[in-house]
């Protein structure tokens, strides 16, 4: 997502960051840049015009080319002219009505409003312990109504009972009622689509909305979609009048332009966004740690979350008590590898941290990538359990069947021992004896920089991120950054480098979830 943006505004900010001052034909020549930066990327025009005059309005001012460090105050403002553009705050689905609350989605036919559905269906029935009846009103699609029952069953979902030859309205009707009858907390209507807005489409929208009067009107829209779903959304307010977007499709644009020109357009906030196929791969929108990605200060608070969501508390509890002894077999290397892949893989977790955006093409060339992952936890697969607990006992006849059954050969199997080696002495050394070991006394100092010291919990008195709301994240994200965490070469304490050699940082209070990440292989 955002990812040809993100490489070309941040090449633009950093040629003005490296300058100790700037004249107006610096801000207008980068202003140039970004402009066509954003027009690439997909943006509409009308936007990327009231964009550039804002940014142009508040970097042309006298104060800010006589500032310390000008560069940086451009940066900032194009940072919160971006905040500005795709809304100030995230603003989840309203659910503060008299129950059953109607959501009505509608949208075009394949954006994946079916598809959808059942994913916000699963996320209030599993986050919210909302209960939740699924009606399908698509009765041209063939097997649509099938499709959202099979999602029902799938996610263990309410879905309307089908009944053959029902108008989409009588549909609707039959749907709130049976929500009223089940003692359903919200009712979520997929409506039907078109290939492209037509008149007919439009009638029947506003008369589905007169009958089941939605709390909520949510315009699905595929992100890959680009200008015209600016149109899109323009069309749909004006005769239906949506009261928020779900973009989809998300993980496969790189540029993201659809996403900064709907919201400036039509003013409704965009809610959620799709990031995979999977019923789960649904996130909130929030458009300042979307901005903070696309100029590439990370978005530590997206990766806490993510960490919280698919880590296993049980079995980082027992990573954490092992570690702490110094022990790391090719087991607990197996399950750091499979977290990183729940997690979105290396790509997706560079991404999020700060200053580490950068570091994803470098990696990518060195073979660190996430087909590697998948290679090495095929050769663990492919090992006995006395192997994975002990790799001593891998000699040459051994390695030569473990290749055999994981499609590998024998330099990838000592690629991956020479790894493991590399972790397991680092988790020595930050398991070590004498001031509560390396990690402790790198996430001490940590803390103390940040101002943390006092809050307990967690290693070293960092706080146990897992345990904190939103708020109290986003407090320590700003903390974080005011410490030097989100600048390129991060973190404090550790000369400059980011994470130690990338060799198993972990994030604390997360009790030793934060997987490992493998050393980069040193150049002979």
């Amino acid at each position: 997502m955002f990812e040809t943006l993100q490489d070309r505004l941040g090449a633009i900010l950093n040629g003005l960051t490296g300058r100790g001052a700037l004249s107006e034909a610096d801000v207008s020549a980068a202003l140039r840049e970004v402009r066509r930066a954003l027009l690439e990327a997909d943006v509409a025009l009308e936007v990327v015009r009231s964009f550039t005059e804002a940014v142009r309005e508040k970097a042309v001012g006298a104060e800010i080319l006589k500032s310390i460090k000008p560069g940086q105050m451009v940066v900032k403002i194009v940072h919160d002219e971006l905040i500005a553009m795709l809304g100030s705050e995230g603003v989840s689905i309203d659910l503060n009505a008299p129950a059953p609350v109607v959501v009505m989605m509608v949208g075009l036919q394949g954006s994946g409003k079916t598809t959808t559905t059942g994913k916000i269906a699963s996320r209030l029935t599993t986050r919210d312990k909302k209960k939740v009846l699924m009606a399908s009103l698509d009765t041209r699609r063939p097997a649509a109504q099938e499709q959202l029952r099979q999602l029902g069953v799938q996610t263990g979902v309410d879905t309307l009972p089908i009944i053959a030859g029902q108008s989409p309205t009588d549909i609707a009707a039959r749907a709130v009622q049976a929500a009223k009858l089940g003692g359903h907390d919200v009712v979520i209507l997929d409506t039907a689509g078109r290939t492209h807005i037509d008149e007919p489409l439009m009638i029947e929208m506003a008369e589905i909305k007169r009958k089941s009067n939605p709390h909520e009107i949510l315009l699905v829209a595929d992100a890959l979609t680009g200008q015209d779903a600016v149109n899109l959304a323009r069309n749909f307010d004006d005769r239906v009048g949506i009261t928020g977007l779900v973009l989809t499709r998300m993980d496969g644009d790189g540029r993201g332009g659809a996403a900064l020109s709907m919201r400036a357009v039509t003013g409704k906030p965009i809610k959620l966004i799709g990031v995979g196929e999977r019923m789960g791969e649904l996130e909130e929108f929030h458009p300042r740690r979307v901005a903070d990605r696309i100029l590439g200060m990370g978005d530590i608070v997206s990766l806490v979350e993510k960490a919280a969501e698919n880590i296993d508390a049980e079995k980082a509890a027992a990573m954490a008590a092992k570690m702490a002894k110094g022990k790391f077999d090719l087991n607990d290397l197996a399950d750091q590898l499979r977290q990183m892949q729940k997690m979105g893989g290396m790509g997706g977790i560079m991404g999020l941290m700060p200053g580490m955006s950068g570091m994803k093409d470098k990696m990518a060339a060195a073979g660190l990538d996430d087909k590697m992952f998948g290679r090495q936890i095929a050769i663990i697969s492919s090992m006995t359990k006395a192997e994975r607990a002990n790799p001593d006992l891998l000699k040459h006849s051994r390695k030569k069947r473990i290749a055999a059954g994981s499609g590998t050969d024998a330099a990838d199997i000592n690629k991956l021992l020479k790894m493991h080696r590399q972790m397991a002495d680092m988790m020595k050394m930050m398991g070590g004896k004498g001031k509560g070991g390396l990690m402790k006394q790198m996430m001490g100092g940590l803390a103390g920089k940040m101002g943390l010291g006092g809050l307990g919990g967690g290693m070293g008195g960092m706080p146990d991120l897992s345990k904190l709301d939103p708020k109290q994240l986003e407090a320590l994200q700003k903390q974080a950054e005011a410490a030097g965490l989100g600048k390129p070469g991060g973190m404090p304490g550790l000369g400059g480098g980011g994470l130690p050699g990338l060799g198993g940082a972990k994030l604390p209070g997360l009790g030793g979830g934060f997987p490992g990440l493998p050393g980069l292989p040193k150049k002979k």
